[in-house]
């Protein structure tokens, strides 16, 4: 049964290793590929000689096919460097202890355990100066080797005793070559690095809480008491177990300083979070995972995520983004392993950030609108400049063009046929007045020049005094304006056409003979209100008028509102006085 075990496990491990090996034989890492590729031919060499029973050939193979190869490709992993003399003395030092621990091996087996353990201490080193010294891209790799090289020591420590030395050790190993694929391929797969100071943190406890209760047996031993019994190793239990929170806490801020340094004091991480943070919001999540080491963060906003950096976590905190007095969002933040509720210094340098955060989005929202807004203008501009081109080209053109004619014609008969060409000359009368009425009809579609001759209120009374019923009865339309300021003129004339047009409808469907407009301001906006006391017949249906004014307040960044009842109808425009509001709405 162990001989079929050891089989199983050396299985597992070429199968792993190799497929891992080919997984990285197309990336940077090709030469760690390589390695284990050898390895795991290795292996399954040092398998099959263990097999037939030889096995001391067995442990110089597993030397000098499996160990070295394998060395070779921690070596190499995530990609090899021989630029620098810490490269070079762990190359020189693996290797060499790898081939002498190798030879000795069946002369002086201590000596070759403590050259082995010597490659062994060179590999971490060697992995250590790649965390400290290199860039992300080596950083985060080497992260996920250590995970799985920690997993199995853990591993190896602790399962010998249930399951044998070969399953336990090399189940756990078989990991090792997909942490290395992963770490190439995929390493933001999960948060290694909060992963790793977990794996850490639960080793020492792990570590910690046994020695506990083999401290306890030997304490005991001197006073007679060879075997507490299970009453005593309940009681040191649950005193243990009610330190393992507080314990893990400590241990996981201890841990994460030592491998990844220092966390910044709460007004130095808002310095460096403030000063990353741009027009993406993901960058200043990254920035704010960054430095309060966080394993996820994110901005909502009415429910639907904005932007996120991280891996999400089952525990997780929401802080509301407010902009001045209106909120903006939420920053959703997980918790570190461990934890249960974010640290006070934490909580500040988001309450600092926040604020800077929420601007972001604003500005965003301001500037997608501001765009919107644009385009909606350029479109519109672009609509009245082809309706201006229709109407000279189809009405005002052809007219020119037969006064140009008539003219013409009229100096060519003038001599012999006098008549005629004062026939053709009042035609050239006639065609010149519609010329001219074409003209005053283009320059009031583009701005009424009563607005310019008396004001947007003496402008109104003239135009609405003739207002009548469908059924030609006059309507009585009273006009309650008050001194109004200096007035843009877009508002000008989107206040004009839209009093012109809501009055005009009342007149046409209401039913009343009676309207009523109100103009007010304050200092942000002008609120025009055209009321009729009339009873349509049958639904209240919108129409191109009602999508003309509402077009028009929307120009200049107002709001139109209809309130249809029973007994008469109500149209109200919000017209914003200020520049900007207008030019940012």
């Amino acid at each position: 049964m162990n001989t079929v075990a050891v089989g199983l496990v050396a299985g597992l491990l070429v199968v792993s290793s190799a497929a891992s090996g080919l997984v990285l034989l197309g990336t940077r890492a090709r030469l760690a590929g390589v390695g284990l590729l050898a390895a795991a031919v290795g292996i399954a060499l040092t398998a099959l000689v263990g097999a037939t029973g030889h096995d001391e050939l067995a442990w110089h193979l597993g030397g000098a096919v499996v160990l070295l190869p394998a060395s070779f490709a921690v070596l190499a992993y995530p990609q090899p460097r021989t630029d620098h003399w810490v490269e070079f003395c762990a190359w020189a030092t693996a290797g060499g202890a790898g081939v002498l621990a190798t030879a000795l091996v069946s002369f002086d087996g201590a000596v070759a355990v403590t050259l082995a353990i010597v490659g062994a201490v060179a590999l971490l080193g060697h992995g250590w100066w790649v965390l400290e010294c290199g860039d992300d891209l080596d950083q985060e790799p080497i992260l996920w080797l250590g995970l799985a090289a920690l997993v199995t020591a853990l591993a190896s420590m602790v399962l010998p005793f249930a399951f044998g030395v070969a399953v336990a050790v090399g189940i756990p190993a078989a990991t090792i070559p997909p942490a290395m694929a992963i770490g190439i391929r995929r390493p933001r797969l999960i948060d290694i690095r909060a992963s790793v100071v977990a794996a850490v943190v639960l080793t020492v406890v792990a570590v910690t809480y046994v020695s506990v209760f083999i401290a306890v047996g030997v304490a005991l031993a001197p006073l007679g008491v060879d075997d507490p019994g299970p009453p005593t190793y309940a009681v040191i239990g649950l005193i243990l177990a009610a330190g393992v929170h507080p314990l893990w806490v400590v241990l996981r801020g201890l841990v994460d300083e030592l491998l990844f340094g220092d966390r910044p004091d709460p007004l130095s991480a808002a310095t460096t979070v403030a000063d990353r943070i741009g027009d993406d919001p993901l960058l200043a999540l990254r920035a704010i995972r960054e430095a309060l080491v966080l394993p996820y963060a994110a901005i909502v906003v009415d429910g639907e995520e904005l932007a996120a950096s991280g891996t999400l976590v089952t525990d997780a905190r929401r802080l509301p983004l407010s902009g001045g007095d209106a909120s903006v969002g939420e920053i959703v933040v997980g918790l570190r392993p461990g934890e249960l509720a974010l640290s006070p210094d934490d909580v500040q340098v988001l309450r600092i950030v926040g604020p800077l955060l929420a601007q972001t989005l604003r500005a965003r929202a301001l500037a997608l609108d501001l765009q919107q807004s644009r385009s909606a203008a350029i479109t519109a501009i672009e609509e009245e400049r082809r309706r201006l081109r229709r109407d000279l080209h189809d009405g005002l053109g052809p007219t020119l063009s037969g006064i140009a004619h008539t003219a013409a014609a009229a100096r060519n008969t003038m001599g012999f046929d006098p008549a005629g060409a004062d026939a053709l000359l009042r035609g050239l009368r006639t065609d010149a007045k519609e010329a001219v009425a074409e003209i005053r009809r283009l320059v009031y579609d583009m701005r009424p020049p009563a607005l310019d001759e008396l004001g947007l209120v003496a402008a109104l009374r003239q135009q609405l005094r003739g207002t009548r019923t469908p059924t030609g009865a006059p309507v009585d339309v009273v006009i309650d304006a008050g001194e109004l300021p200096a007035l843009r003129a877009s508002v000008e004339v989107a206040a004009y056409r839209i009093a012109t047009e809501a009055v005009t409808n009342s007149a046409r469907h209401s039913g009343g003979d009676q309207v009523r407009l109100s103009i007010v301001h304050d200092e942000r906006e002008l609120v025009l209100t055209v009321c009729d006391a009339g009873r349509s017949a049958g639904e209240w249906v919108p129409g191109v008028g009602v999508a003309s004014m509402r077009e028009r307040a929307a120009e200049v960044g107002g709001s139109l509102d209809i309130v249809a009842k029973a007994d008469g109808a109500a149209v109200l425009a919000r017209l914003p006085l200020d520049a900007a509001t207008s030019a940012t709405a």
